[in-house]
Parts: structure tokens; sequence; C-alpha cells
């Protein structure tokens, strides 16, 4: 039987780069035995100690009468758990100063679903039937995962980075404001702090400026916090947690170490946590609890800043600096390469300037070698860049592996770019 999908259906169920990509790493992952180098997801690492806190906490709750219960057997409502909003608006309350109750906070399944609610709900086609509105992404490449959440097609205008040298074999992207421009069907403004695959952390002065533009224009600013500050606090430059009452900011519970649980966060004028309240109920009735009951007592007490600060950050710190080392050792000066500037996140992003090959031809050539890193193309996506050839010449390489993994995985992805560059 042939399906006529509806615009809804043939958008989201006719395939993605993500889908693609997800679903060929799952396949190489079964069947690799044991010999693959994963350097392709962002699944975060197993931290020790972390992990010692989550099993002390679900240990509470099977020894606290109802906690248990609380957690796997009553809905929550679709806002989320009112000790847990109370518990992140005090948080931000108490040590940033913010003016937030629980009625600027909203939990999600996860922050992808975040996303999903929060694009759909200001951009697209408006309620005239006719006009489209987009969300401007200041600078890319930027999170694969925004790429294809648009109901009604591609939502994203996006603007063309300035490449800036920062030393041997490093740069950084950085926002072009010159060239960056508010037009009328722009709906929202939107950039990740650190960003999802460079490791790019936009400076406390151009998230104001992005703010002030944002702010100027009527229109919100949405900053993704999934790596960032001040949790999990996976970023190794001075930051600061940033926020204004047209500001929507996203939190997870995924790069703390409980990727699992599902559990995303939303900051926001009321308004639109009412919107997502109600999205919530329509799309799943409510969200999953676990997270909130394993992490309310942590965030009560301050604790999961103290975790963020002194377990999370300095253990990716640490295997990040090692990556880098490891990075030069492999590559040397041999073929050209360029590392960008790593201020925080889970990967390494490699620009092979001149590259022969693109990077989905380098990315076939690395899985037949059991290596699974990311082909940059995916991360360039939106309206607005026109023909670069730097979008095929870069690759996302995670570091979060065990140390011996990243260093074996590096010096094949070496081997493999000097194979194309004939050297």
């Amino acid at each position: 039987m042939s399906y006529d999908f509806s615009e809804f259906g043939q958008h989201l169920a006719s395939g993605s780069g993500i889908e693609e990509l997800m679903d060929d790493l799952g396949h190489a992952l079964a069947n690799a035995d044991g010999e693959l180098k994963m350097l392709g997801g962002g699944q975060p690492a197993r931290i020790p100690e972390v992990d010692a806190i989550w099993r002390e906490r679900l240990e509470a709750l099977i020894e606290e009468a109802g906690g248990l219960e609380r957690a796997l057997t009553s809905y929550d409502p679709p806002q989320g758990n009112a000790r847990f909003l109370a518990a992140v608006a005090k948080l931000f309350r108490d040590h940033f100063g913010w003016d937030i109750a629980s009625e600027n906070v909203a939990v999600t399944a996860g922050g992808q679903t975040a996303f999903f609610m929060l694009f759909n709900l200001l951009a697209g086609r408006g309620s005239d039937g006719e006009a489209k509105k987009k969300i401007l992404l200041p600078v890319v490449p930027e999170y694969i995962g925004y790429a294809n959440q648009g109901v009604s097609g591609c939502l994203f205008e996006v603007g063309k980075p300035v490449i800036e040298e920062t030393g041997p074999h490093e740069y950084k992207y950085r926002v072009d404001f010159d060239a960056l421009e508010v037009t009328d069907d722009i709906a929202a403004i939107c950039a990740s702090r650190p960003t999802n695959p460079t490791g790019n952390v936009l400076t406390d002065k151009e998230t104001a400026k992005l703010s002030a533009l944002a702010k100027a224009n009527g229109i919100p600013l949405i900053l993704d916090n999934a790596y960032g500050a001040p949790f999990p606090g996976i970023i190794f430059t001075g930051a600061k947690p940033f926020w204004e009452p047209h500001v929507i900011l996203t939190y997870s519970l995924s790069k703390l170490g409980l990727p699992g649980t599902r559990t995303g966060i939303v900051i926001g004028p009321p308004e639109i946590i009412r919107a997502v309240r109600s999205m919530s109920a329509i799309i799943g009735l409510s969200n999953p609890s676990t997270g909130q009951q394993i992490m309310t007592p942590l965030i009560e007490s301050g604790e999961v800043l103290r975790m963020s600060e002194e377990l999370v950050r300095p253990y990716y710190q640490t295997r990040c600096e090692r990556a880098r080392a490891a990075a030069h050792e492999a590559f040397g000066e041999q073929v050209p390469w360029k590392m960008h500037r790593s201020e925080g996140a889970l990967f390494l992003w490699f620009w092979f300037p001149g590259l022969p090959i693109s990077s989905k031809e380098l990315y076939n050539r690395l899985k037949a070698r059991g290596v699974l890193v990311i082909p940059g193309e995916y991360f360039f996506f939106g309206e607005g860049l026109g023909e670069w050839s730097h979008r095929d010449e870069c690759v996302r390489v995670s570091y979060a592996m065990e140390e011996q993994v990243v260093r074996e995985g590096l010096a094949i992805i070496a081997e493999e770019v000097r194979h194309a560059f004939s050297l």
C-alpha cells in the first residue's frame, strides 16, 4: 500500500542527515566485534565519581518513603514537577541574581524535543498561512540536530563566520556582525554555547551584542546550553551564564551524565513557557520524571554546581588537552590541517584546507578502517551560505572515548588524510 503523507510527514519521515548517520553508527557498532573506534557520537563519558552520585541518589529514592513511586509511577504536570521547577528557578536566582520563578521554567523530554517545540512555535508558516518566518543562526557550523526540525521545511537563515587564525594549526570562528542582518522574516536568533560541533564559545560581549540585536528587533535570543554554564559546565574559557527577559535558555541533564533520563529544561518568558507546557501535554501528556527526581535535591543544595565545576569540567578538559596533543603528534607538519580552538563541548573540529575529497568520502574511508567520525558537511545547513568549499573540508571527532582509542583513531585519520593528499 502506498501512503500519501502530509507535508509534516514528508518532511519528518523521509530521512535526514542525523538519521542516516545514527543508523550508520548503530549498524557499524553492532558489527564491529569490539574493534570499532567510536569517535563520531555525542555520548558523554562515564565519569566514575559522577556515576557514584547517581547510584547514591537512586539508593536514596528506594529508601525514601514514596521516593521510587514518585519517580516511576506518577504523571507530573506537563510543565514539569513543581518542586523541580522551583529548585531550578531558585538556583539561578540565588547564584546569578536572575529575576525568575517557576513560571519561567519548563521541562521537556530532552533538549532535542525542546528545540523542536521552540523552532516550530516561533518559525515556519505564519498564522496567516502564507508568510514564513525563519530562525537566524549567527554563525555556522552549528548543531546537526537542528537541521531538519522544521515541520514546514528548512527554517534557517545562517551567517557565514569570520575565520580567525589563533595559533599554529589553530583557528576560531567568530560572528560577522558587520554582515549579520535581521530582516522582517526572522522570528528568533539562536546559537549554542559552546557550539556542537566546534567547541566555539560566544564571548560575553558577543552574547550581549546578539541579545541587544534580538531585543531591538522584538524577537527572542535562544541560547543552547547543552554543554554550557553553569551545568554541565563543559566550558574551558571565561563565559558567564546569560539571561534577560527576552532570552530563552535550554539546559539538559544529558551531558551532566544522565542522557537516558531524557530531561531538558527551558527557561524563558512566561508566555513561551505556557506554550511549551501546552505542546508537551499534546505531544506526550507528561515528561519523564526520573531525571527530575534524581536531580531535585542536587539542584536545591547547589551540589549540581559543585559537580560541574569539580568533577565534570576538569574531566573533559584533561581529555581535551590530551586529545589535542595527540592530534599534533599524529598530523605533524605533513598535511594541511587546522583544529578549531577548543573552548568547550566534547569534540575536536578539524579543517583540512584543500582536501581533494569530500568530508563524506573521508568518513567512508575511515569507517572502512573501523574509525567513525562525523563528516562536516552536515553541520552547514540553512540559507545564506552559498558555495563554500570549507564545508566539505571538515570533520568532527569526539574525544570522550578512552584516551588510547582517541589516540589510535587520530593516527588513522592522519593516515587517511595524507593518503587523500597523496603524501
